[in-house]
């Protein structure tokens, strides 16, 4: 049995592989999906390369994101035309190489003007102010989609625009407000899971062998001895990692991280973006399928999303303090209730109907005057150097998002390449990502793979598995084998040896993750006192702890769920309480 102990100095066996070796060509500091997506590059190049992420992975920017991966037609107006080309282009990729968790997004735009806008679109492009008007009208949206199109005519994985007219429009999605002229729909792509496929990610570097090495929950506190030093926060132990060269990819935390590690640096101003999920079939129903994208009168871009048989709305461009932990308020939620009526003005919208709140704050660079939404979503990477690593080169990421994390991760790969004198040998264009391997193309390939994996845990089982894991459920198959495997009481869509088999071999710490970011329980409102106690009981058995360590657990995610998440559990007397701050 694999356990983790619960005793001071007594290491995981994560951290172990580091601080028995603690050198490595390349740390990684960060364990986002860019830090992840550089890692896998490296260890793909057989580069002996090192990550710690202070948390656990993909559970800051990386977990706060609107589950899109976009070309980001918004860019257009702030000229931003090498970055919209990219993102098309590796979302495009994506839906190729990650076919299981990246999948094509009908995009609907509610449209209630013809030529709003105009007048202020120069201005909006030139100063990246905005301008007295605030909504665009057809005329501007329809430029923008025609142009956003061109980008897609080579390689394009999804269809051109659509411009309809109010009558039709209607017609499709009669709850829509009437005093709509027009709508266009056009395609991107969605990340159902984007915590999964980070996961997927990393696991893709760490199957290369001994020399990729990472380990969540260890944080960078300084530099000691020519190397940096780090700290185990499960069991408080520090040791100190040497590289030739240190990346710090740790998104709207790179300052915060340089300062610790002696050179305090300027170049984050990230925003704040919140999102909420709720439980309101009609609103589910009204959407028919397809994400409502648009402008809203104070012109930031919202989205109202159906995911997961819910619907999440968002988000938010506040400036935002890393001192303050990043919350959904009430501001916030009032704001996405209000912007759900001014599209479906017949749908009510309660706050009771609310089951999770999230909120994130994107890894934007310093930007001083400029408005949040006109703030550049591009990437660059600041080579420097430390004090007390002498000899060390220091490359810090600034910006990145999650549509363009292969790119970026092989351009950061290949700065990396360049300074150690290693050429590279493995491209990831086209390289498909872990549980999208052998992927089934076809509904008939599909029901193949299914009836091949089907035999020991049920048809409808391995569907299931397959939709959630990619290909790689074929391993919890295999594990499953001959092992009685039951649904859980609490929450049926997942079994005991599912659960077993994903705290004992995908990284699990807390309990936390393994309800935030393993499964989908805490986002789809799923998670009560019964789920958390049958959980507890099967990760505590895995990881050795003891019954005072699994109640610190319980009580501590419950803790993190209301506070973080807006989600506030009864007192367990049978009768569950649910309200949104």
């Amino acid at each position: 049995m694999t356990t983790q102990s619960e005793t001071a100095g007594e290491l995981r066996s994560d951290v172990e592989s580091i601080r028995e070796r603690p050198t490595a060509q390349v740390l990684i500091i960060g364990g986002g999906i860019n830090g992840l997506g550089t890692f896998r590059d490296l260890a793909l190049q057989g580069v002996d390369v090192v990550l710690v992420e202070r948390n656990d992975y993909a559970s800051g920017a990386s977990a706060a994101s609107s589950h899109m991966i976009h070309g980001g037609i918004r860019y257009l107006e702030n000229g931003e035309f090498r970055l919209v080309r990219e993102s098309v282009t590796e979302r495009n990729g994506l839906l190729k190489i990650a076919p299981h968790y990246v999948k094509p997004l009908k995009t609907t735009i509610p449209i209630f003007s013809t030529f709003s806008g105009i007048l202020a679109a120069p201005l909006r492009f030139l100063t990246h102010k905005q301008g007295s008007t605030k909504e665009r009208g057809a005329f501007l949206i329809k430029t923008g989609l025609t142009l956003y199109d061109s980008f897609s005519r080579d390689g394009g994985s999804v269809p051109r625009h659509q411009f309809v007219g109010r009558t039709r429009s209607l017609a499709a999605q009669p709850e829509l407000n009437p005093g709509i002229k027009y709508t266009a729909t056009y395609f991107d792509a969605s990340v159902h899971d984007p915590e999964r496929l980070a996961l997927d990610v990393l696991n893709d570097g760490r199957a290369t062998g001994p020399r990729a090495r990472s380990a969540n929950y260890v944080e960078a506190i300084g530099t000691r001895d020519g190397g940096v030093l780090v700290r185990d926060r499960v069991s408080g132990t520090e040791f100190v990692v040497t590289a030739e060269v240190v990346v710090n990819t740790s998104g709207p935390w790179t300052d915060l991280t340089n300062a610790a590690l002696g050179r305090p640096t300027e170049y984050m101003g990230g925003t704040k973006g919140s999102h909420i999920v709720l439980d309101n079939p009609a609103l589910l129903d009204a959407c028919k399928g397809r994400e409502m994208f648009f402008e809203n009168d104070d012109g930031r871009i919202v989205l109202i999303y159906p995911l997961k048989g819910k619907v999440m709305v968002g988000t938010t461009d506040l400036e935002a303090d890393m001192a303050v932990p990043a919350v959904c308020t009430d501001d916030e939620i009032e704001y996405f209730i209000e912007l759900v009526a001014h599209v479906f003005p017949d749908i009510a919208v309660e706050r009771s109907q609310i089951v999770y709140t999230f909120s994130g704050v994107r890894p934007l660079p310093h930007h001083d005057d400029t408005q949040p939404g006109f703030v550049s979503r591009d990437y660059r990477i600041v080579p420097g150097t430390l004090p007390g690593l002498d000899g060390t080169s220091v490359l810090s990421l600034v910006g990145g998002k999650w549509t363009t994390f292969r790119a970026l991760s092989e351009h950061l790969a290949g700065d990396v390449l360049t300074v150690l004198g290693v050429d590279r040998t493995v491209w990831t264009a086209g390289l498909a990502i872990g549980g999208g391997v052998g992927y089934p193309a076809t509904e008939s390939a599909r029901r193949d793979w299914i009836a091949r994996y089907g035999a020991d845990v049920g048809t409808e089982r391995a569907g299931i598995l397959l939709t959630r894991y990619g290909t790689s459920a074929k391993t919890l198959i295999e594990a499953l084998a001959g092992f009685d495997d039951a649904p859980l009481a609490s929450a049926p869509s997942y079994t005991r040896g599912e659960i077993d088999h994903l705290v004992r071999t995908e990284h699990v710490v807390h309990l936390s993750d393994v309800f935030l970011r393993r499964t989908s329980l805490a986002f789809t409102g799923s998670v009560n006192r019964a789920v958390v106690s049958e959980i507890s009981e099967i990760v505590a058995d895995a990881l050795g702890w003891s019954h005072s360590k699994r109640v610190e657990e319980e009580d501590a995610f419950i803790a993190e769920l209301s506070t973080a998440h807006g989600v506030y559990l009864g007192t367990g007397d049978g009768s569950e309480v649910r309200a949104l701050r």
